[in-house]
């Protein structure tokens, strides 16, 4: 045995198991990098099914085709304090219970039927407080995020610099006197 092929040999499988723990893609993270949340990828998922029942996909794209629940996540971990960060999450694990009580499955996997019957019990106030206050922040970001969304802003609303353009020739009509 050559000590120059042993040694190519354990350099190579060295720097294999040195590369390992990165190739392997964790399916239980995050697909954004929040600095103060700890969502993990079912966290995200659920995410994207409630934005898609707060604004599902009709003739125009929903809420999870237009990535609002990424939006929501980085809005409440950028712009919001420390205590309605941790109201969030707080109530993120609230609306995961109530939903597995009121379902009976996870909101992921329950119908599009069941999930808007439990957003509208929440939206109605009838959920724990905390809830309550999840779904409001969730909700508020959402629509910020659709209204200052590509597609509404070039497609949907057409946007005029100076509403009220100055038109010299606008037909005017005289009153008559009588």
């Amino acid at each position: 045995m050559n000590r120059r092929t042993v040694v190519k040999g354990l350099l190579l499988f060295t720097g294999g198991l040195v590369l390992a723990p990165s190739c392997v893609m964790e399916t239980s993270k995050a697909s954004i990098r929040l600095r103060n949340l700890d969502i993990s990828g079912e966290d995200e998922k659920l995410m994207g099914e409630l934005v898609e029942t707060i604004l599902p996909t009709t003739d125009t794209p929903g809420g999870k085709t237009l990535g609002l629940h990424r939006f929501t996540l980085k809005m409440v971990d950028d712009l919001r304090g420390d205590k309605d960060q941790k109201a969030f999450m707080a109530g993120l694990d609230g609306f995961k219970k109530l939903a597995k009580k009121q379902v009976g499955s996870s909101f992921v996997e329950a119908s599009p039927q069941k999930r808007q019957d439990l957003v509208s019990a929440v939206n109605a106030g009838k959920a724990p407080e905390d809830v309550v206050a999840f779904y409001r922040m969730v909700k508020d970001h959402t629509i910020t995020g659709y209204l200052n969304s590509e597609l509404v802003m070039t497609k949907l609303r057409v946007y005029e610099l100076v509403p009220g353009r100055y038109n010299a020739y606008f037909p005017v009509k005289t009153k008559q006197q009588s």
